[in-house]
């Protein structure tokens, strides 16, 4: 990605930030899962100091900081000046004091080699604007030993939180885009992340397929309602119709992810990959 594309593309985060932190609460809940298996797979504990990759408002920073505790640290990063305003104003509302904030590119790391105990990357991979320099920069700041992981989404068509709202497409022109440019569903396909990170000298390259439910006590209107603000392309494509076409989209994403919502609750199966690797000793 060139320098004005990337640009570009940390102006649309800035202008998501305030959706994010609108939605905090909801969107902690929702991803819970994939933060637990971060956790999990970058083995972090008591003690270490963890670099989180991308952490938009504030997740998984927040939830990392409470299991390393006074005696480790977690640096929060991310290139969106408004994620990190907001990641930070909530780390200061919680009273955290083992949380720090950055705000920085993936690509350039203002870090020194081996700084941290474990790096992590949460949801944020797919929008790297040189994923390959990236995965380098990340292998470069971690310890002899340490792990970097990374989650990313699965296939759209195994995750109808994003494919339900793509019958909107059906009333607008939408440009065909490269397979590689950043897309929430950018390393869906099997083996491509574990690839960038085997080619930049990983060891111990794992992935690993997460399924789990995105479930939240929210209604349609509330659902449509939160899609609609976070995304900054499905903000677009709103944009770009005509209001008496509203309704009917509206309808038309109802009745797709219809049999997601009963009794006032929302519950969409989903699925990520957990890709990581260590950094050679």
């Amino acid at each position: 990605m060139n320098p004005e594309e990337q640009n570009k593309a940390v102006d649309r985060w800035q202008s998501s930030a305030r959706y994010w932190d609108k939605y905090r609460v909801l969107i902690a809940q929702m991803f819970a899962p994939l933060t637990s298996g971060l956790v999990e797979e970058a083995r972090i504990g008591v003690g270490q100091k963890v670099l989180d990759i991308g952490g938009g408002g504030g997740e998984p920073s927040l939830t990392i900081s409470s299991i390393v505790g006074p005696t480790g640290s977690v640096m929060c990063t991310d290139p969106a000046a408004g994620m990190v305003e907001a990641a930070q104003a909530e780390a200061g509302r919680r009273g955290l004091t083992n949380i720090q904030f950055r705000q920085c590119s993936a690509d350039d790391l203002p870090f020194d080699d081996s700084a941290f105990d474990v790096v992590v990357s949460r949801l944020s991979a797919m929008f790297f604007g040189d994923p390959s320099t990236a995965v380098g920069e990340a292998l470069r700041v971690v310890r002899q030993g340490g792990y970097v992981s990374f989650v990313v989404w699965g296939p759209e068509e195994a995750n109808p939180f994003f494919s339900t709202t793509d019958v909107i497409d059906r009333f607008v022109e939408i440009p065909n885009q490269d397979p590689d440019a950043p897309d929430p569903f950018r390393f869906a396909v099997s083996g491509k992340l574990a690839g960038i990170l085997a080619k930049a000298d990983a060891e111990n390259v794992v992935e690993r397929q997460l399924n789990f439910q995105i479930e939240a006590e929210i209604s349609f209107d509330q659902f449509w309602q939160l899609r609609t603000e976070m995304s900054e392309s499905l903000r677009t494509k709103m944009a770009g119709l005509a209001p008496a076409q509203l309704p009917a989209v509206k309808q038309a994403v109802a009745d797709a992810a219809q049999e997601y919502f009963v009794s006032g609750k929302m519950s969409f199966p989903a699925e990520a990959l957990v890709v990581s690797g260590k950094r050679k000793d």
